[in-house]
């Protein structure tokens, strides 16, 4: 965490109240597998403007984010087109979601956005897979990283649900150095999709239950 106070002026804009917080934050990390790879991309949406784990440099880390949603009448499909329809709705205040493909208010095949951040962080991304209760993105070209994330809304027993995965390794070496020696991109990634996650409880006019939960998974390529 202090390597965030060390890095150069950008970064001193991420504000600490994101990283101290009264929710629960449950973290784990262990040593990943060959089933920790991603699944493949859907047929047609891949090009050489997309930057898959392949693509990547040193460790791919799989993640995944979750929270259970208290006191929410929604649906999942509900959740989900609130969360499709307006991203900067549940992103923290300091990553700007600039659409530079599509229609807005939709999260279509093929749409692309520009997420702003402070300091090196923009990165690119397009969506490759949508339906009514989920999304997923693929990194592309000039991406801090390379590889995939997804975002689903389900409903159980217990209630409703907010989950993130995400498959990505660094996307060149100067990534790699941030990533898996300062390990500044990867807190900053980290914190931004844990508050995504509590964000998205409020949206859905519910709380998080009992905390959100974050486990990491490192296979070494």
């Amino acid at each position: 965490m202090g390597a965030l106070l060390r890095w150069p002026a950008g970064i001193a804009l991420v504000s600490w109240r994101y990283f101290w917080r009264t929710t629960p934050i449950h973290r784990s990390e262990t040593a990943g597998d060959r089933g920790d790879l991603p699944p493949e991309l859907p047929d047609g949406v891949a090009d050489d403007r997309i930057q898959q784990v392949r693509d990547g440099y040193g460790p791919l880390l799989h993640r995944h984010y979750g929270v259970r949603i208290a006191g929410s009448d929604m649906s999942p499909e509900q959740l989900m087109a609130r969360l499709s329809a307006d991203p900067d709705g549940w992103s923290p205040e300091f990553a700007v979601f600039r659409r530079t493909g599509g229609t807005d208010g939709s999260m279509d095949v093929g749409d692309e956005f520009l997420i702003r951040m402070p300091g090196p962080w923009d990165g690119p991304v397009r969506v490759v897979a949508s339906d009514p209760t989920g999304f997923t993105f693929a990194t592309m070209a000039g991406h801090l990283e390379a590889g995939r994330i997804e975002f689903r809304t389900d409903r159980d027993e217990q209630g409703l649900r907010f989950d993130i995965e995400s498959w990505a390794r660094p996307g060149d070496r100067m990534s790699h150095v941030l990533y898996n020696r300062a390990r500044v991109a990867k807190e900053v990634q980290l914190n931004m999709w844990t508050h995504a996650c509590i964000r998205a409880a409020k949206l859905a006019d519910g709380r998080p239950d009992g905390g959100v939960t974050v486990c990491t998974r490192r296979l070494d390529m």
